[in-house]
């Protein structure tokens, strides 16, 4: 009788693979030279964007493609950043906003005419809206983080509201009068204008490009170390991590001061091109959709994080006649996403369990070019 050519799509053996595999594959095959040097291409290619400004990925004429890019590296590096939080540390972060907002806000008051307080050249503030953004990160994380699952998504969604809500209450916040006139980094062009005018999205999408490939590659090294192995416990099991001594409260509020660090930095970049910062601009539907950006890449890995925070940014910026149903769009995608690709676009690689199953092969492979014992010659 003849085998059935229709496979079993419920049987182990009956295994598709997803998108993507056969080039995540290759990579994974490829040395670690080769790597470097297709990474460097790629890296070139997007510093030259701005200058080639090609048709297919060109904005509509109302958008300006350079600025259309500085907003897409900007929700990358945010995505980058929450990534941490919930993609290495499985702590659902809705109120991720709080951070942009906190980043934004330092970046302001310290530059802005308007602000009372003493001003500072405008690059000292994004390392000062990294440390200001960890210490709010660790206030909300030593009290909240014993909370686990909806429970801790319902508190940080409230969070990322208190911080508007203290923006409009507070009077030295300005509430919806805001901040004018933000800092830009020094610089001056050859025409006389300032290099890093908030018309002239080319530099602020460079600078914010090598911030983000900075960050990726220290979250790269993270994501390798005993700190992001104690990360990746914590998502799997948080019980078991416990029990195997792992001191899981300590490890979580570093994924969310570390996290928080860099949202503070992405909206101290974001407050310096924009020129003015408000309470208007931090609302909750922003912050759901730098969640969707993580879970639409791939949650647990920082290039499927940068992908969907580009995307993100860019499809409302492209296609402006549909600008006004992203949302609807984002929700779509999700769904479809969720049912046909529940790990993202470009889902994380569990590389340690890969590591274990090619240790495992070459042990089995050692075991079996043994030569057999005497004992079992003779018998």
């Amino acid at each position: 009788m003849s085998e059935n050519p229709i496979p079993n799509v419920f049987s182990k053996d009956a295994t598709r693979k997803p998108w993507f595999s056969n080039w995540s594959e290759k990579w994974a095959a490829m040395p670690r030279q080769k790597q470097w040097l297709y990474m460097i291409i790629i890296v070139v290619a997007a510093y030259l964007l701005p200058v080639i400004n090609p048709p297919i990925l060109s904005t509509e004429p109302g958008n300006d493609f350079p600025l259309a890019l500085f907003t897409m590296a900007v929700y990358a590096l945010v995505a980058v950043g929450l990534n941490v939080v919930i993609g290495y540390a499985g702590l659902l972060d809705l109120g991720y906003i709080a951070f942009f907002a906190v980043g934004s806000y330092t970046a302001a008051m310290l530059t802005s005419p308007d602000s009372p307080f003493f001003k500072v050249p405008y690059l000292w503030t994004i390392p000062l809206a990294v440390v200001v953004a960890m210490i709010v990160g660790v206030i909300l994380g030593i009290p909240t983080l014993r909370l686990r699952g909806d429970y801790l998504a319902i508190v940080t969604l409230g969070f990322g509201e208190i911080i508007r809500i203290l923006a409009t209450l507070i009077p030295a916040m300005k509430g919806q009068v805001g901040f004018q006139n933000v800092g830009r980094p020094p610089g001056v062009g050859a025409d006389g204008i300032p290099l890093f005018a908030n018309s002239n999205g080319t530099p602020w999408y460079w600078l914010t490009l090598t911030i983000l490939i900075i960050v990726m590659l220290l979250a790269g090294n993270l994501e390798r170390s005993r700190v992001g192995r104690s990360w990746i416990a914590i998502r799997e099991d948080e019980d078991a991590a416990e029990t195997m001594g792992v001191p899981t409260f300590k490890y979580k509020v570093w994924a969310f001061a570390i996290g928080a660090g860099v949202g503070g930095m992405s909206g101290a970049l974001f407050a310096g091109q924009v020129g003015f910062v408000n309470n208007q601009k931090f609302d909750v539907v922003t912050s759901i959709l730098f969640v969707a950006a993580v879970v639409l890449g791939g949650v647990g890995n920082k290039v499927g994080a940068v992908f969907g925070g580009a995307l993100v940014a860019y499809i409302p910026l492209r296609f402006t006649a549909i600008a006004e149903f992203k949302y609807l769009i984002f929700g779509f995608a999700l769904v479809l996403i969720m049912i046909y690709r529940s790990q993202g676009l470009i889902p994380a690689k569990h590389r340690l369990l890969a590591y274990g199953q090619s240790a495992y092969a070459k042990v089995r492979a050692g075991t079996q070019k043994k030569p057999a014992p005497a004992a079992e010659k003779e018998a």
